[in-house]
């Protein structure tokens, strides 16, 4: 009775959660619900206490049947599918793992499902017959706008003659059968549809959930591990089903003969039988289902000891699916994921240990993930993977703290710091505000007093050439991980690389702070027939010559390989030597896809329709070339091999960058000369130097005057010159090689006397008599010498052991030359963070809307009053004699238009935060919010300086310290 009473507003709750709440994330659905529900007790509307769609609107035998047919296990992925099922607007699905797809595709198969895109050409006759014979349709890869076409298939726009019922499509009428179903899929992540088309259909979140996710992994790797117990598992769950669709049937049949029985039921023998023999059955099931229930159970509990395998690789795949963030090319789809997981359970080492094998699948997982993700990365985004790796890993085990972790990417927010800098000669304002901020964390109380207390032994951390490695004064001594780091940030922001490094040394390993190499190779055998193999550019970067040699080794130069630069006119060319070589087993390489955007979604379809496992050439590879670009294909970036080939971070990666690639790795051509020991210190001597005349650029105008892009090819042509003047002459003709290559092939990029000056400087130290010397120095320091004469492994092991991080010195820098550079690796390392940041904020930290509120009101409450210009002119009037009067005039007059500016728009951001909040993700509203205001304000010429909230809101507030009293003037 009571669900009963409860059913008026269990139903209304779920009218509107079918209605409006189908595209948002599950928090924000819990916490409409839970306003909602707060509103019907408000209003007196009965209501479950714990209100469920699924309690209210699911049928567990059709949920059964989902499950099936691929719909995740979660109460999430639940609820959208009761949502297509009773949405009056046919569903478009924000799909981007292919997770609804998928479902939809086992879900329909039996209904003769049609798959159909908007490129197709023949999709128009494909729906057409589909409206008429009431077979569902599957509308794939649809972009943020919709074709006019379907318009009355979204609108259900029908009408009837003669009791049939008719829809019009484009000139045609066609009969319309109620038995049509369409489906509507996006594999955009964050798509922006105008409020035309989010009304014309059921939009909905299919983005996955971790524990959907942890589900199918746990699958994966229990049909891998223990494969008799995952198909009983599966036999169970489809018997399972059909016990529940026959007792569903069975209490429908009874219920269809009470109803049609007159009079007295007892005497209708019929009724009776059919009573009879509905119950025998009914018991039989329920019996059988006991049995499975039990089968089932102990299954599990087997296939739960596989639960931490499933559980840290979810937590990997929410690292990795946040990255497209940062750069538009970092996609990586769930299928690859899935796939590189297969094959760890496969490649790990096997044990019969439960917890030994758990350990060597976690660890093979990890460090495959690692690799595969960095070679599609930039040099720049390398260290935050493995930062947002170890931060990841580490929040699945319950040892981060949000508000810590937060702190140290931002630095806390507030507008003002009420207490006095102790120690202003060498401690910066900004540095004591958060020293002040960090004082409120738990494990930094008191810090605050600490450092006014002790200001002499804090120097020593602050003036300290390697502070990360110091100890702390007095308690502070004994702080590890983030709060180490956070005081760190706070003192000396320019050290957080090495500090992070280390942090991530502590908690993974090394192997987590040296990136895998560029290994064309290795790319090219991870890859087959139908995945693209994607070079992502960079400036200085051009990776066809490696690309050619590497062909050339493997039997698939001249001929065998075609390459093409897109541009205009240049599409229909490309297509027909693609579908050419998919017949004939070559290879083809396309330039510059940046530059034929109009052409990529041709290249699409291409890729997703020509270049299928049945039509192509197992010798077949498409090659592509692009920088970072938000119109490349989605599908092509997640299924294709992404490679980057900049030059790499630190010197010792530089060197072991020209040592592994060719052609020094090669055994010939690094055995090829007369001279060898000759040979190899010039070698080893002229890849030192181009390590040091790449490295230079990230020191901005200390390092060149005028950055140039030195690159593979100039290293490439030097060597070959030295290996051809060795062998030609009897003595080393330093002055020409000197001049070759520093006049040349690296001076002919510079442009500035200055610059020409200092590589002719840099190159002296290694082409000189001096190098014939046994371990001869190229810096100072004991680290940087040419290695003794030996085997190519004995350099390659030198190289490993020198020191990851460079000090200034060795480019013949002061050691503080270093610190700009380092703040803004920084900077950059947490700006990078911060797009990647969870949808929420855990612990005790505030939510990225509470903090832009607080931030607003905060400011809108120190705002001055306008200026009262009247006063003012009868105080300063314009005159001839008095120019400056009608200076301070128009001075006021915009001082006052920025403050109405500032206090209109904070008004309204407080108005709309709600907003900014549903149609973003919690970690978006913040900075969508920020960059609100500070774009408006800079555009209305504040100071160029202005670039955060609080500086700004401060510039404004006390400009130079002038203007801040209007009684004053």
């Amino acid at each position: 009775m009571l669900d009963l009473w409860n059913l008026t507003g269990d139903v209304l709750l779920s009218s509107g959660t079918v209605a409006y709440l189908g595209a948002f994330t599950v928090d924000y659905r819990l916490e409409c619900q839970k306003q909602w529900q707060a509103l019907c007790k408000e209003k007196h509307v009965p209501c479950s206490n714990d209100f469920s769609l699924s309690n209210t609107l699911g049928d567990p035998v059709k949920i059964r049947a989902w499950q099936i047919a691929g719909l995740p296990i979660d109460s999430f992925s639940i609820d959208n599918g009761i949502i297509v099922s009773n949405s009056r607007r046919w569903a478009l699905m924000i799909d981007p793992q292919r997770q609804a797809n998928k479902w939809i595709k086992n879900m329909e198969k039996a209904n003769k499902l049609s798959v159909i895109k908007l490129s197709d050409t023949n999709y128009v006759r494909i729906l057409e017959n589909a409206i008429q014979f009431g077979t569902p349709v599957l509308l794939e890869n649809i972009g943020e706008e919709l074709d006019a076409f379907i318009e009355p298939i979204l609108l259900k726009l029908t009408f009837k003659q003669q009791g049939v019922e008719y829809m019009r499509l484009g000139e045609n009428i066609i009969e319309y059968s109620r038995d049509f179903k369409f489906y509507m899929t996006t594999r955009l992540r964050n798509p922006h549809y105008f409020p035309e088309v989010a009304v014309k259909v059921c939009l909905l979140n299919f983005m996955i959930t971790p524990l959907g996710l942890q589900d199918q992994l746990l699958g994966i790797v229990a049909a891998k591990e223990k494969p008799e117990l995952e198909e009983k598992k599966n036999k169970l769950i489809i018997e399972s089903a059909a016990n529940k669709k026959q007792l569903k049937e069975i209490e429908d049949k009874i219920l269809e003969v009470l109803s049609k029985s007159e009079g007295n039921i007892l005497e209708d023998e019929t009724a009776i039988k059919v009573l009879s023999s509905s119950k025998e059955l009914s018991e039989e099931i329920s019996e059988k289902q006991e049995i499975a229930s039990v089968t089932e159970m102990q299954i599990d509990a087997t296939r739960m000891g596989y639960k931490p395998v499933a559980v840290h690789s979810a937590t990997l795949f929410f690292c990795i699916s946040d990255l497209a963030n940062i750069e538009p090319m970092y996609q990586y789809s769930l299928i690859w994921f899935i796939n590189l997981y297969i094959q760890s359970i496969a490649n790990s080492k096997k044990s019969d240990d439960l917890k030994e094998r758990i350990e060597n699948i976690i660890e093979h997982f990890t460090v495959s993930i690692y690799n595969n993700v960095c070679r599609s990365l930039f040099e720049k985004d390398k260290l935050l993977f493995s930062l947002l790796l170890t931060i990841g890993i580490m929040k699945g085990e319950d040892k981060i703290d949000d508000e810590v972790w937060r702190f140290l990417l931002t630095g806390g927010v507030a507008l003002d710091n009420p207490y006095l800098n102790p120690a202003p000669e060498w401690l910066t304002d900004k540095s004591w505000a958060e020293i002040v901020r960090a004082s409120s964390l738990k494990n930094l109380h008191g810090l605050m007093d600490h450092v006014r207390e002790n200001v002499s032994k804090w120097k020593m951390i602050y003036d300290s050439a390697k502070p990360q490695e110091e100890a702390f004064p007095d308690v502070w001594k004994t702080l590890v991980g983030l709060d180490r780091m956070i005081i760190l940030r706070c003192l000396r922001p320019d050290k957080i690389i090495p500090a992070t490094q280390d942090f991530i040394t502590e908690n993974m390993g090394r192997t987590y702070i040296e990136p895998p190499t560029f290994d064309l190779a290795g790319s090219y055998n991870d890859s087959n027939c139908c995945a693209p193999l994607i070079f992502v550019l960079s400036p200085g970067a051009d990776p066809m010559a490696g690309l050619l040699k590497f062909a050339d080794d493997l039997g698939m130069g001249g001929t065998s390989i075609q390459t093409i630069s897109l541009g205009q006119g240049q599409g229909p060319i490309a297509a027909k030597m693609i579908c050419q070589a998919i017949i004939d087993g070559t290879w083809v390489v396309l330039q510059n896809c940046h530059l034929a955007t109009s052409w990529m979604p041709a290249l699409e379809k291409i890729c997703e329709e020509m270049i299928v496992p049945e039509n192509t050439h197992e010798k077949f590879r498409l090659w592509l070339t692009s920088y970072p670009s938000e119109k490349f294909p989605v599908s092509i970036l997640q299924n294709g091999i992404k490679m980057t080939n900049e030059p790499p971070k630190g010197v010792r990666a530089n060197l072991l960058r020209s040592y592994l690639n060719d052609p020094v790795s090669d055994p010939a051509f690094f055995t090829s000369c007369q001279k060898q020991e000759m040979w190899q210190k010039l070698l080893f001597g002229l890849c030192f130097f181009h390590a040091l005349v790449q490295e230079r650029k990230n020191f901005g105008p200390l390092g060149w005057n005028i950055p140039y892009e030195f690159n593979e090819s100039d290293l490439r042509i030097s060597m070959r010159q030295i290996q051809m003047f060795l062998n030609e002459y009897e003595e080393i003709p330093f002055e020409a090689l000197t001049y070759l290559t520093g006049e040349c092939n690296y001076g002919g990029r510079v442009t500035d006397d200055k610059d020409r000056r200092l590589l002719l400087s840099l190159l002296s130290i290694v082409y000189n008599k001096d190098i014939e010397q046994e371990k001869y120095k190229l810096s100072p320091g004991d680290d940087y010498y040419i290695p003794p004469h030996g085997p190519y492994q004995s350099y390659i092991d030198y190289l490993r052991s020198l020191p990851i991080t460079t000090h200034p010195g060795v480019f013949g820098l002061h050691e503080n030359a270093d610190i700009t550079k380092d703040n803004q690796e920084t900077n950059q390392l947490f700006s990078g963070v911060l797009l990647t940041l969870p949808r929420q904020v855990g612990g005790g930290g505030k939510s990225p809307q509470e903090t832009v509120e607080d931030l607003a009101r905060d400011i809108l409450s120190k705002l001055p009053n306008d200026f009262n210009l009247e006063a003012v002119m009868k105080k300063y009037p314009v005159l001839y004699e008095e120019s400056m009067n009608t200076v301070l005039r128009q001075e006021l007059i915009r001082f006052n238009r920025w403050g109405s500016l500032f206090s209109l728009t904070l008004q309204k951001l407080k108005d709309a935060k709600m907003f900014v909040f549903m149609i973003s993700t919690r970690s978006q509203a913040l900075d969508n919010c920020k960059h609100f205001i500070i774009n408006f304000f800079y555009k209305s010429c504040l100071r160029a300086d202005s670039k955060y909230l609080k500086a700004a809101a401060n510039d404004f507030l006390n400009p130079d310290g002038q203007l801040s009293d209007s009684n004053n003037i």
